[in-house]
């Protein structure tokens, strides 16, 4: 007699109102951290990041001193050149006066001058008062008169022909236009752009130098790392690039340190005047002047770009060099 094996019965449905059981969730395989082949703990860190912050910040402290420097040369040059000045000297009080007027006339009548100003005695002795001192009475002295001329920038002025008439007219004048001051001025400038060029040659020298010695420190420690990588294939463009992204991020966070209290420290002085700092304008101070401008702050974020890119530029160097000694 044969048997027929009945199929299962399908289990019953649940009762209502039964919540239904969760589904156990896929879980993603979680991603290993990458792992650098050259250890973040076998290359110089934070000592480096120091020295780079360091020559970042002086470099930065240099740019901005000689921007500021050229910016306020420039400007006293312009106020030197705006203005002319005639000198009579002492004599008859009456005879000056006269000498004075006609001094008035004859630069008013020139053309280019805009305008012509004696001045008084109390002016005059503010003007001696740094070489004679204060409160003295210069009434016996023989305080040459003193006439301002100012330039109308718009209209050249005939010096030349201002000078022959007051030596023609007024024997006693002499007429100044300072161009003396001007090239002493124009010679300090230059002076301190080069002494300024002189420091960022020598930072610059300082920084390469400090990466050159990390770098050959960090191929040094991971020697048996680099003859690994040269075993399996690896080239030298592949091994420097390692080492070059470690020091471009060194020198970026070195550079960016530097740069930022370098630009704090020139933003705080120049916010010193609005908290009730305000030098004496006949009487000025370091203070008054040091603005680098925002050529100024530009330059100082050219050199946190420039010291990033010569550390790790020096560093890709420095490892193709040192390759060629242990290979």
């Amino acid at each position: 007699m044969s048997t027929t094996e009945t199929p299962p019965l399908p289990a019953p449905p649940p009762p209502a109102g039964t919540p239904d059981k969760p589904r156990p969730a896929k879980l993603k395989p979680k991603a290993a951290p990458v792992t650098p082949i050259v250890p973040r703990a076998t290359v110089a860190g934070r000592a480096l990041v120091a020295v780079v912050a360091i020559m970042t910040f002086l470099a930065a402290l240099t740019i901005g001193s000689v921007m500021a420097v050229r910016t306020t040369a420039g400007a006293w040059r312009s106020d030197v050149t705006r203005e002319v000045t005639i000198q009579i000297r002492a004599g008859d009080k009456a005879v000056t006066d006269a000498q004075v007027r006609t001094a008035v006339d004859l630069a008013r009548q020139t053309p280019g001058i805009a305008e012509a100003h004696v001045l008084t005695d109390t002016e005059t002795s503010r003007l001696l008062e740094p070489w004679l001192g204060a409160g003295l009475d210069y009434s016996d002295l023989p305080v040459p008169r003193i006439v301002v001329l100012r330039l109308d920038p718009s209209v050249p002025a005939d010096l030349a022909r201002l000078r022959r008439t007051l030596t023609d007219r007024i024997p006693t004048a002499a007429l100044d236009d300072h161009r003396t001051w001007s090239r002493r001025l124009g010679a300090m400038a230059e002076g301190v752009m080069y002494v300024g060029f002189g420091l960022l040659a020598l930072v610059a020298t300082a920084t390469v130098l400090s990466v050159v010695f990390a770098t050959r420190a960090a191929v040094a420690t991971n020697r048996s790392i680099v003859e690994v990588l040269h075993f399996v294939g690896a080239r030298d463009g592949f091994i420097a690039a390692q080492f070059q992204r470690h020091f471009l991020k060194i020198g970026t966070q070195g550079g960016v340190l530097g740069g930022v209290a370098a630009a704090a420290l020139f933003g705080a002085l120049m916010s010193l005047p609005r908290f009730g700092f305000e030098a004496d304008p006949e009487n000025p101070g370091i203070l008054t002047w040091l603005d680098p401008g925002w050529l100024g702050f530009g330059g100082i974020v050219a050199a946190v770009v420039v010291i990033a890119l010569v550390t790790a530029l020096t560093s890709r160097i420095t490892v193709y060099r040192t390759l060629r000694t242990i290979t």
